[in-house]
């Protein structure tokens, strides 16, 4: 696999956008550093599992909301 299909791996700041939530407001919701949470948001790092049901919750979203539908990609390349 290339490394372009691993880049965006979560929606998480397409949420807190949408939301109009910032950054340091998750990140002291979630009790991480905002350095952690925004490695989350520009997909550097990938939150645990755990977390990212943690950040759905907070959020009050599903968490698929969260993740990129790579079925959805495949159709539009």
């Amino acid at each position: 696999m290339r490394l372009e299909s691993f880049k965006q791996m979560n929606r998480i700041k397409e949420v807190l956008d949408e939301k109009g939530i910032k950054q340091t407001w998750l990140a002291e919701q979630l009790g991480k550093s905002y350095n952690m949470v925004n490695a989350y948001v520009q997909n550097r790092q990938q939150p645990r599992i755990e977390v990212l049901y943690e950040i759905a919750e907070i959020l009050g979203v599903n968490v698929k909301e969260l993740l990129i539908d790579n079925e959805i990609k495949k159709d539009k390349k």
